[in-house]
């Protein structure tokens, strides 16, 4: 990963067993201000291979492998299913890590590990000490950031090793 004059880059993979033994990689590329620009998937699920390119386009218009998604208008970010290192974009644009004012945001989701792409919509509620709320729908949790921004810990979900 790399964190460097307002863009974020990364690589990884991620590893699941729900609903059955999957393997996914992804690439992901972030313009200025840390607002998403390319996310390409792989996902090894039930023997077959698959593939995915999400972009978003400068003049803010989604797409996935090239098909149109009008319905993540507004959507500044990717969201990876399990993926805490997603978090970290909306965090670093908005300077969250010493409080600030909730902000309700909409971003690509991505599902695993079939790697759908549906609108989601999220709000991230600083609390100061590099930690903030999360909620989506009826799910909520505190994240907590390290001094780059980055996710340390994921109540009652994830941590990182």
């Amino acid at each position: 990963m790399r964190i460097d004059d307002g863009r974020l880059t990364a690589t990884g993979t991620q590893l699941g067993v729900t609903p059955s033994a999957y393997r996914v990689d992804y690439s992901l590329r972030t313009g200025a201000e840390f607002v998403a620009k390319r996310l390409e998937l792989s996902v090894l699920h039930e023997g077959r291979l698959g593939r995915r390119l999400i972009v978003r386009h400068p003049d803010g218009i989604w797409t996935a492998d090239d098909r149109p998604l009008p319905e993540l208008e507004g959507a500044l970010d990717f969201d990876l299913h399990n993926s805490p290192v997603f978090n970290s974009t909306p965090y670093l644009r908005h300077s969250m890590g010493a409080g600030g004012e909730a902000r309700d945001m909409v971003m690509a989701f991505v599902t695993v590990p079939d790697l759908n792409v549906k609108r989601s919509d999220q709000r991230y509620t600083p609390l100061g000490n590099a930690t903030v709320n999360y909620t989506s729908g009826d799910f909520t949790a505190d994240i907590h950031f390290d001094s780059d921004g980055l996710v340390t810990l994921y109540e009652d979900y994830l941590e990182r090793v």
